[in-house]
């Protein structure tokens, strides 16, 4: 059980990171201050500055947590399960579940305007979770990294197009449409047992 100093750490690291995303939807990063952060937290400079070095270091910390939660609903979508096809349309729609329920975020993350690098961070998480987790079922003549970089990061511009259709269509759509494409790709994987 958390002490109450963590959840004190933990509760003001969470006012910073919804005070900076709050600020983000109205302002360009490089246009804030730490000052009007911690206003907006409802904080002191002294405060931001035992959790963070900078802005980008917040922002960046705002991703990690992110990132990690949709990779942990990625596994959701295989979990209990020996194997699935390519075509399964529940194995991606826990992706897009999630990055609906967190638009603001995953277009910044995405875009990769805010935080450069941040669409490799999303890549990689999603890379690391399907190159430990799973495995194709059929040989392959391809090297299975190499497929993964590739079914990933062309993933990756499924995503924008999303984000820049402004997440018209539901995550089931979308879900389905990337399963389809996913089938032409390869014909399923099997889940890798601890």
């Amino acid at each position: 059980m958390a002490s109450p100093e963590d959840r004190r750490i933990l509760r003001t690291q969470k006012k910073l990171k919804t005070a900076l995303l709050d600020l983000l939807q109205h302002k360009e990063l490089q246009e804030l201050s730490i000052t009007e952060v911690t206003k907006q937290a409802e904080c002191n400079r002294v405060t931001f500055y035992s959790h963070y070095r900078d802005l980008n270091a917040l922002l960046e910390a705002i991703v990690e947590d992110h990132l990690a939660g949709l990779t942990a609903h990625f596994r959701r979508s295989f979990k209990g399960r020996e194997r699935f096809s390519s075509t399964d349309v529940e194995r991606h729609l826990p992706i897009f579940e999630y990055m609906y329920q967190n638009q603001f975020i995953f277009s910044l993350i995405i875009k990769g305007e805010v935080l450069p690098g941040s669409q490799n961070l999303f890549c990689e998480s999603l890379v690391q979770v399907s190159s430990i987790e799973l495995k194709l079922e059929e040989e392959s003549n391809i090297e299975i990294p190499s497929l993964n970089y590739f079914v990933t990061y062309g993933s990756l511009g499924f995503f924008l197009y999303w984000i820049k259709e402004n997440f018209s269509s539901p995550p089931r759509v979308m879900a389905e449409k990337l399963a389809v494409l996913h089938g032409k790709i390869y014909g399923g994987a099997i889940v890798v047992k601890d």
